[in-house]
């Protein structure tokens, strides 16, 4: 008996940012219009254009300013992040009345697989996106765009490079048609192909995504592992993994980065921001009722045009949670490979993510009393706000926890 041929959509919301607050304010719809961070901070940055801004010239690279001087006309709206999270999940609800493999890739892109269900609607692959395409913009009044594949390469693939596009933002690409609709587009076209990876393959001949096809997956496999075969796969339409709402349930990394609101210069200042930063990264590591061994710091310097910095990790001695450890191994990764000049970005991280139900007890270091007061922390907070207990050096200037707790995603709720 012949498999069924799987059908997978992605659906990718137009500006999505942008889109929901012309949504939202009727009065912007014929105008050009951009979501923009704090131009008074580092965070003044283009974060959505909407099609009219686009036809200016102006992108998401762009700083704001850039972007005015684009148009003059231009109309900036600081990001409600609360409002956008809001809208996507309302998106992911009406998606679930087609399906329930419902797989979100971004706030703005999710997987559907309607495989199986596709038959209750006696309609076919195309006209399924278009009624879905429809909802989506009468309940939220955001324009979406549908690739359509036998899997989530294709259907990615086909929005980013086809369906994006198309003038009815819906295209079906199928493997055998590959080399008639892809090939030929150069290759940092391709999902995954950044600047630095297209400099590469440019250096080795590879300047489409036919050439990169074709190139040996031994030998792409030998010069950038996993990550060689994963460009062979995504060029070829290759991929086994299923659609899943449970797809990112294991996480394998932790961490919290943040551009500061100005340059930082001395070390006490850095170290107010690093244990914010860990206090985050391992509340949200008792959160998910985990501990992790494998600690990353990393840093970028304040000079715009010679950017300076580092990102390096350790393995610990044994996988933790507590705040006060991390924080003491964070501090002394970062002052072993900072170069002393000031920074403009921080990050930390913690891989190696195992339960914390089970912990070995030491004889030399009260870790229950630590325990305690994380513990402690993180109900406090639960009840009443992240805010609502900090430690004292976030009342310094230096100090980001109050101010980060007003945002999601470093942007205001």
């Amino acid at each position: 008996m012949k498999k069924k041929e799987r059908i997978i959509m992605l659906f990718d919301m137009q500006s999505f940012y942008a889109s929901v607050e012309k949504a939202t304010n009727p009065e912007y719809k014929d105008k050009p219009l951009v979501v923009a961070g704090d131009p008074t901070r580092r965070s003044g940055i283009v974060l959505a254009a909407c099609p009219i801004a686009k036809s200016f010239g102006i992108s998401t690279v762009d700083r704001l300013g850039e972007a005015q001087s684009k148009c003059r006309d231009i109309i900036v709206v600081q990001p409600r992040m609360q409002l956008y999270i809001d809208v996507s999940m309302q998106i992911m609800r009406i998606l679930e009345s087609y399906t329930d493999l419902v797989e979100p890739y971004s706030i703005d892109e999710l997987f559907i697989d309607v495989t199986n269900s596709i038959h209750l609607f006696n309609t076919s692959p195309e006209e399924l996106a278009l009624a879905i395409q429809q909802n989506i913009l009468i309940q939220t009044g955001v324009w979406s765009r549908a690739g359509i594949g036998e899997n989530k390469i294709l259907a990615k693939v086909c929005c980013d490079i086809i369906a994006k596009k198309n003038k009815s933002g819906i295209f079906t690409l199928r493997k055998e048609e590959l080399e008639k609709h892809i090939w030929h587009k150069p290759v940092e076209d391709l999902w995954g192909v950044g600047r630095k990876m297209r400099r590469h393959l440019n250096l080795m001949g590879i300047l489409t995504i036919g050439q990169l096809a074709k190139t040996s997956l031994t030998l792409l496999t030998k010069k950038w592992g996993v990550n060689g075969q994963v460009l062979w796969q995504c060029a070829n339409g290759i991929d086994n993994s299923p659609v899943t709402f449970s797809a990112h349930d294991n996480q394998k990394v932790i961490g919290n980065g943040m551009t500061l609101p100005r340059d930082y210069y001395t070390a006490w200042e850095i170290d107010v921001v690093l244990l914010d930063m860990v206090s985050q990264v391992c509340r949200r590591l008792r959160q998910k009722k985990v501990r992790g061994s494998v600690l990353n710091v990393s840093c970028m310097g304040a000079d715009w045009d010679r950017p300076t910095g580092f990102s390096r990790q350790m393995k610990l001695s044994s996988s933790t949670n507590i705040t006060e450890e991390v924080y003491a191994h964070s501090k002394k990764l970062f002052h072993q490979h900072w170069d002393g000049l000031p920074i403009r970005k921080i990050g930390v991280s913690i891989a190696g993510l195992e339960s914390d139900e089970v912990y070995q007890l030491t004889l030399f270091d009260d870790q229950e009393k630590k325990r305690k007061i994380d513990q402690v922390m993180d109900l406090v907070k639960d009840r009443f706000g992240e805010a609502a207990i900090v430690r004292a050096s976030s009342f310094t200037s230096a100090g980001q926890t109050r101010d980060r707790a007003a945002k999601i995603g470093g942007h205001y709720k």
